[in-house]
């Protein structure tokens, strides 16, 4: 770990106070309950599948958007919904979902009666707001209930938010439940839209069984991962930072290194030179550059880490973030949308351009004795959250099932 004489502490909790209806739940996230849907519905006809009987409660059948992401897949209760297939859009690649076909009103109407419920996480962005308008009027003509989870509040794959900031208003106040991962972006939500969201947090994507603890080093080993430079990622400005940070660092006694690594397929070529230019000439910071990661092999780089930082300009939720939460890797991070409110104790903030806050949050991240990769600390607090995730993990699923329920019910009773 990094040891310095004195060190400033920092707090990074996002922790908003949201009024209304709420309970707890046992891992002390809020979860907030709807206490009515916002502005006037007519009534619907035609309500998909038998009625909800409590007493022998059929399968649900869900058409989620999309069906196949990890994340999808993890909310769900295999035991008790059926997840159908995404549907390949004409003329796709094997294997794409998008444009998502479900959000299409002929979809819904030639499908409608082999689906209970549409669930909309990611996809959106295919669509205008004028056109998800229209997906959301043939839902209500149909029957059909709509659950729309609120990941990103600002789309990371955009620069300009306009539009996705239309396709927000558009599904969260034609929605018949929302739902969001933390209690800060629902606080957003309704001060933006007047909509409650229901507060369910984001479970591990990490199936299987043993994750890594890391190798051990003899530095204290910071990384980034710029990816393939989406829009959301200032790899120039986090690189930069960084630099000098460790520099700032070395140059004080520390014994530390950083690693950046690139996809070797980039969206921004000319800052991908930026960044080989930073690297080359700084000691104690190298470039790594090669084809995709694949998921054990990213799990494995950051594992290897003793922090991991995240370069994001803009966002609302990260997955990164859960990753290194299931590794016990401590994140440094921008306080970048609600990413700190997701797991505040392994969260340590800084500012892109000023490496002094970079030092600090490096020194305050890398204190904890388990944040030392390959260390047996660190192997028993990754067993310790793999059975708390774990636990969490079908928590989150019978909370999904209760909403669709609790949807399907309301569909049939108006």
């Amino acid at each position: 770990m990094v040891r310095k004489a004195s060190r400033t502490a920092l707090t990074a909790t996002h922790d908003v106070k949201v009024r209304r209806r709420c309970r707890r739940l046992r891992n002390g996230t809020v979860a907030l309950r709807p206490t009515s849907r916002c502005g006037t519905r007519p009534r619907r006809r035609n309500p998909g599948g038998p009625p909800i009987n409590a007493a022998t409660p059929r399968r649900i059948r869900i058409a989620a958007v999309p069906a196949g992401h990890p994340y999808t897949r993890a909310v769900t209760d295999e035991r008790v919904v059926d997840l159908l297939a995404d549907p390949p859009p004409p003329g796709a690649a094997p294997g794409q979902w998008w444009p998502p076909q479900v959000l299409l009103p002929e979809w819904l109407d030639a499908h409608a009666a082999t689906i209970d419920l549409v669930h909309v996480h990611f996809g959106s962005e295919s669509y205008t707001a004028d056109e998800l308008s229209t997906t959301v009027a043939a839902v209500r003509r149909l029957g059909i209930p709509l659950v729309y989870t609120v990941h990103d509040l600002e789309n990371p794959q955009l620069t300009d938010q306009d539009a996705h900031r239309a396709a927000l208003s558009v599904l969260i106040t034609g929605a018949d439940e929302v739902t969001t991962l933390t209690a800060a972006t629902a606080a957003e939500v309704e001060r933006d839209f007047g909509r409650v969201s229901e507060v369910i947090p984001h479970p591990t994507l990490v199936d299987g069984g043993a994750l890594p603890a890391g190798r051990s080093h003899t530095t204290t080993r910071v990384g980034v991962h710029l990816r393939d430079l989406r829009p959301n990622i200032d790899g120039v400005g986090t690189t930069a930072t960084l630099v000098r940070a460790v520099a700032d660092l070395r140059a004080g006694g520390a014994d530390v290194e950083a690693v950046v690594r690139l996809n070797e397929n980039v969206r921004d070529a000319e800052a991908a030179a930026s960044i080989d230019a930073l690297v080359a000439t700084t000691d104690g910071v190298t470039l790594e550059r090669s084809a995709r990661l694949d998921d054990d092999a990213l799990a494995a780089w950051i594992a290897d880490l003793d922090a991991c930082l995240l370069p994001y300009s803009h966002g609302t939720h990260s997955g990164w973030a859960e990753l290194c939460y299931d590794l016990a890797v401590p994140v440094v991070g921008t306080r970048v949308g609600h990413i700190a409110a997701q797991h505040p104790a392994d969260f340590h903030a800084f500012h892109v351009g000023d490496p002094v806050s970079l030092e600090r949050a490096i020194v305050d991240a890398t204190t904890p004795g388990w944040s030392v990769a390959g260390s047996d600390a660190r192997a028993a607090e990754v067993a310790r959250r793999r059975a708390e995730r774990l636990d969490e993990r079908d928590r989150v699923r019978q909370a999904h099932v209760a909403l669709y329920r609790r949807s399907l019910e309301k569909e049939h009773a108006a």
